[in-house]
C-alpha cells in the first residue's frame, strides 16, 4: 500500500497519507470493542505528520492502560470512528481500518490485547500475538 485514503460513512471526513503504514494490527481491547461496536478493531499505525484530514472531527477523551489520554476521534455527523490519538505514542496516529478506501489490501501482522479476545473469534494468518494485561 503506497497511499492511504479514506473517510467516514457520510463523506464529511476525508483523509490521506502518502506514507506507507508502519504496521497493521488487530486490537481486541475492550475500549476498541465498545468504540467499534464489534469484537475487535483493525488499526493502522501511521506517522502523525503524514496524515492530512479534512472535515471536523469530534473527540472523546478516553484513558489508556498507560494512564495517559487516548483521544478517540470520529465524525460528528455519522459517528464513524476515524483515528485514535494515543498520548503514550506521540509520534503515531492509529487509523480505524474500516474507514480506508482500499481495505482489501490490508494484512494485519499481529494481534494485541488478546486477553479480551472473544472465544469465538479466530484470525487466520496472524504471525505474532501479544497478550496484555488490561481493563
Amino acid at each position: 500500500m503506497n497511499k492511504i485514503e479514506g473517510g467516514c460513512l457520510c463523506g464529511e471526513i476525508k483523509y490521506y497519507s502518502k506514507s506507507d503504514p508502519l504496521f497493521t494490527t488487530v486490537c481486541h481491547c475492550s475500549h476498541c470493542q465498545r468504540q467499534a461496536g464489534t469484537a475487535f478493531s483493525i488499526i493502522i499505525g501511521i506517522d502523525r505528520k503524514s496524515l492530512h484530514i479534512s472535515g471536523d472531527l469530534k473527540c472523546y477523551e478516553d484513558i489508556g492502560n498507560s494512564g495517559k489520554p487516548v483521544y478517540r476521534k470520529f465524525c460528528g455527523n455519522c459517528g464513524s470512528p476515524i483515528i485514535s490519538d494515543v498520548s503514550a505514542a506521540p509520534d503515531l496516529l492509529f487509523i480505524k481500518a474500516g474507514t480506508i478506501d482500499n481495505i482489501k489490501s490490508l494484512r494485519p501482522t499481529k494481534e494485541i490485547w488478546t486477553d479480551h479476545k472473544l472465544d469465538c473469534i479466530t484470525i487466520n494468518g496472524i504471525k505474532e500475538k501479544h497478550k496484555t494485561d488490561g481493563k
